[in-house]
């Protein structure tokens, strides 16, 4: 987390709020030769505890790690390049503008049987964003399929003992310095990043 204390004032239960929505991050632990990470979906539970729930292909090496271990999910969410020109004051220097949040405790295997509701609670989550389109659910598969993919993969989770964020959004800024930045950002002729990962699709299709 940023060592300044301006950014991290956001209450912890706003910043699992930004981990809930963005549902993505990067799970690190350390390994025998060094840190481990994997990039992974997962869903955030108040059941029995605070808990982030994630699955792994059985190869990745974290799934055969020695567990339990204490473990980071960083969850990365809207970041850019900030202009010093847009300030609207001398003697600026370019930044980046950010926000993250870190999800910290224990990370242990669970057992098989949770899989399946598991991966089914993540679609669901996901899926209810694209209403009006009608949810995808494992149950349109054909017989046998569903089964023989979960094979391949493993459930865990993350008892979360602490929720740390940094908000860096100009807040060593004046008022006037942080709305021209803002400014400066919502004039940027940058694609979404959706649009972008897109892009990458069909580019690397074409390959």
């Amino acid at each position: 987390m940023h060592p300044n204390p301006a950014f991290r004032q956001v209450p912890a239960d706003e910043s699992l709020a930004l981990a809930k929505a963005r549902g993505f991050g990067t799970l690190c632990l350390n390994g025998p030769q060094g840190p481990l990470l994997a990039h992974v979906p997962f869903l955030v539970t108040e059941t029995g505890g605070l808990s982030a729930l994630v699955h792994l292909a059985r190869s990745n090496p974290i799934a055969r790690a020695a567990l339990p271990a204490q473990a980071v999910i960083a969850v990365t969410g809207p970041e850019s390049y900030i202009s010093p020109d847009w300030y609207g004051a001398e003697d600026q220097v370019p930044t980046w503008n950010y926000v993250a949040v870190h999800l910290r405790g224990r990370f242990e295997p669970l057992p098989p049987e949770t899989l399946r509701p598991m991966v089914d609670d993540l679609s669901a989550h996901f899926e209810a964003r694209l209403l009006p389109k009608t949810p995808w659910a494992s149950t349109k598969m054909s017989d046998g399929v569903m089964e023989r993919m979960l094979r391949m993969i493993l459930p865990f989770r993350l008892v979360v003992e602490t929720v740390e964020g940094t908000w860096k959004l100009g807040q060593n800024k004046t008022p006037e310095q942080r709305a021209g930045a803002a400014a400066g950002l919502e004039g940027w002729p940058e694609p979404s990043p959706r649009a972008e990962l897109a892009r990458l699709m069909r580019q690397i299709q074409a390959r």
